[in-house]
């Protein structure tokens, strides 16, 4: 690849993670230059409300708050474009990125990848149109479960995440019911009997989700028991999905050092990778948080890992 431009500090992905990285290596003077991605604002921008981050004691919606970081990176005059990775030369001291399928190509002294991860959703039309219309569907119980206090909501999934999260909404909700396909949880034996000593969980086994119902916001869920055929309709106001996370790291193997589900494995304690002057931040890198404000902080790290790279080369 041939580089169009040369870049000190080249930020791959936006949300929390990328806008913080931003807001820092611009105060540090690293001029640095933002591709947004394939979704502009990350995971943030399906969020209604966020009440959670501090600094919004009255809350605010997702896509507002990433506007915000996002001026607030520009009034720091971060070059922000948008773009998306499509290929990656980490073999040299300077690493070289394609976008867009090669429209252009820069080189850079440093690079904080910042691109996320993305929810697996189960496909349906329905659960679809109330997600982008932010009428109770959702892929994290910790963001939104306060929402649904005291209400009825349904969980789809059997891993240590979904009984995790079926463990928090019991705390916060009436009822809660837990979808599992099959006829056993893949959850650790722990998880396993946490859910179940919870009286207001009621676990659907071999159970699938056919329509999540509702106009405008939650008002039910259609299922079928995939042994019996037998289908029912359940009134619920909440319905969230916990059947994983997939890192938006692919661009970067093989050069980064990956678990096997994809995550970029960083230096203990700081933001580094495997590869010299390249630094990881966000849901990229944390398959167990996954919170804008935890983002937000390795965002942080990423950035001043990096200036402290570039002032140990001598690069200014």
């Amino acid at each position: 690849m041939e580089p169009n431009e040369h870049i000190k500090c080249l930020i791959i992905g936006s949300g929390p993670a990328g806008y913080t990285a931003a807001i820092y290596a611009a105060r540090a003077d690293l001029k640095p230059v933002m591709y947004q991605g394939m979704q502009p604002g990350g995971q943030l921008m399906d969020t209604t409300d966020v009440d959670n981050f501090p600094g919004y004691p009255e809350g605010v919606h997702g896509p507002r708050m990433m506007e915000d970081l996002k001026n607030q990176a520009l009034r720091f005059e971060t070059d922000i474009r948008s773009g998306w990775a499509t290929r990656v030369d980490f073999t040299g001291p300077k690493h070289l990125v394609e976008f867009d399928n090669g429209k252009h190509v820069v080189s850079a002294d440093a690079v904080i990848i910042a691109t996320g991860a993305s929810a697996k959703w189960l496909g349906l039309p329905s659960e679809t149109r109330l997600r982008e219309a932010g009428g109770g569907v959702s892929a994290c119980a910790v963001c939104d479960g306060f929402f649904f206090r005291g209400q009825e909501v349904a969980i789809v999934g059997a891993g240590d995440t979904a009984a995790e999260e079926a463990s928090y909404l019991a705390k916060l909700c009436k009822k809660v019911y837990m979808v599992v396909r099959s006829d056993k949880m893949r959850a650790s034996k722990a998880m396993q009997h946490r859910v179940e000593s919870m009286p207001n969980i009621e676990i659907l086994w071999n159970t699938e989700t056919l329509e999540v119902i509702g106009d405008q916001v939650v008002e039910g869920a259609r299922f079928r028991n995939n042994q019996t055929g037998a289908e029912q309709v359940i009134p619920i106001t909440g319905f969230f999905v916990a059947i994983g996370h997939k890192p938006n790291t692919d661009v970067f193997s093989p050069w980064i050092e990956m678990d096997e589900m994809g995550y970029i494995k960083g230096v203990p304690g700081s933001a580094r990778t495997n590869v010299e002057g390249v630094f990881v931040s966000g849901d990229a890198a944390d398959k167990v948080y996954r919170q804008a404000i935890t983002a937000a902080g390795t965002g942080c790290m990423a950035a001043l890992d990096a200036e402290r790279y570039l002032a140990a080369k001598g690069i200014h």
